[in-house]
């Protein structure tokens, strides 16, 4: 699916190829995770208008038209659109689904709509996504009360270990290719490579979101660049720190339906996005790991983001409070927080026996004489 003003014509082209659109309709997490969230949420789409931004094949649009949508305008910029309006036909609702060859940045509509949906995520979530085409759809058309699907997102990083890049490559069939893996990883120093994560290689799974958006409040220019800085993950296993792990999840507005590429989900066709470390680096449960990240858009291709990763040393860095590694000061500090928060609790328990004592001993005018 492709809607964007920065994008050249060899990105629109791309969405003509079948088997890229083969790659999405296939990916079930994907697919059953907006059907549910726009089927399940009927009181949102009857009788109202809807967007698709970037509709590629319909399928997106069909599922609103199930979910009682009264009108909706499926714009795709590819050639797809043809297809698209084949796919419609053979499910019956070319009467309730408009499909625009357009760019959504050129496109006219008679009105504002009820809902904008859009699948236009990209990898790491910004690497040639349309974001930047679904808010200014947003901004032209979206009546002030509407909704977005999705309308929320979120990129989390955790560090990990890359037995795909180290140790399978230990022993191959009797021989020996550590050499191979070592040239093997320079390869991926300068770039980021997109490749499925075990869940067991994840060192910090309770890892927290290094940005948030809203889609309904952010700005484009806020997408220029996105800077997290000392980002903390508290490593829960034993392992080699040897890359940082990139995923995402985005959310829909109502029922608690979120579409997610952790290595701890089903796998997407996302799968998820690794920086390779210049080192590798043993770490024990309760290791501190914190680095800053930095997205800026690249000045050639406004579709793609240069990450940078810079590695902090956690020990002589400022801490969250509380927290739960295992360095003496962060220790020092929960144990106080524990202690003080104990001695609240014994003041309200004490507190609240005088309360009970006082109502005991009260007697009313009666009982006195």
């Amino acid at each position: 699916m492709g809607d964007a003003t920065n994008g050249t014509d060899s990105y629109f082209l791309s969405y003509e190829d079948l088997e890229v659109h083969k790659l999405m309709i296939q990916d079930s997490a994907r697919t059953e995770a907006y059907r549910k969230a726009i089927l399940s949420n009927r009181q949102v789409f009857e009788g109202k208008t809807v967007l698709d931004v970037g509709a590629g094949t319909g399928l997106l649009s069909i599922f609103c038209a199930q979910a009682g949508a009264s009108k909706v305008y499926a714009v795709e910029a590819s050639n797809t659109s043809e297809l698209a309006r084949k796919v419609i036909e053979e499910n019956h609702f070319s009467d309730i689904i408009d499909v625009v060859n357009s760019k959504v940045e050129n496109l006219t509509l008679p009105y504002q709509v009820n809902v904008i949906v859009s699948e236009w995520m990209g990898f790491y979530l910004l690497h040639e996504s349309m974001l930047d085409s679904v808010l200014y759809a947003r901004d032209t058309f979206l009546r002030p009360d509407g909704c977005m699907f999705p309308s929320h997102c979120a990129l989390y990083a955790s560090p990990c270990s890359l037995p795909q890049m180290y140790s399978d490559f230990d022993e191959v069939s009797g021989v020996k290719l550590r050499k191979f893996a070592e040239a093997l990883r320079k390869s991926y120093l300068n770039r980021p490579k997109v490749m499925t994560i075990s869940s067991e290689n994840i060192l910090a799974t309770s890892a927290k979101p290094i940005f948030m958006l809203d889609l309904l409040q952010c700005q484009v220019d806020t997408l220029n660049e996105i800077v997290a800085e000392k980002c903390l993950s508290v490593v829960d296993k034993t392992g080699i720190y040897q890359g940082v792990c990139f995923w995402f999840d985005v959310k829909f507005p109502t029922d608690d339906c979120t579409l997610s590429t952790a290595p701890t989900c089903p796998e997407t066709h996302w799968k998820q996005t690794i920086i390779v470390l210049p080192a590798q680096m043993d770490v024990e449960e309760g290791d501190a790991v914190m680095f800053n990240v930095k997205l800026t858009r690249n000045d050639s291709n406004k579709r793609y983001y240069n990450i940078s990763l810079d590695m902090l040393d956690a020990e002589h860095e400022t801490h969250p409070t509380p927290c739960s590694c295992n360095y003496t000061k962060c220790k020092i500090i929960k144990t106080f927080l524990s202690v003080t928060e104990n001695i609240s609790d014994d003041d309200d328990e004490e507190d609240d026996e005088e309360d009970e004592c006082i109502i005991v001993e009260e007697k009313t005018p009666e009982e006195e004489t």
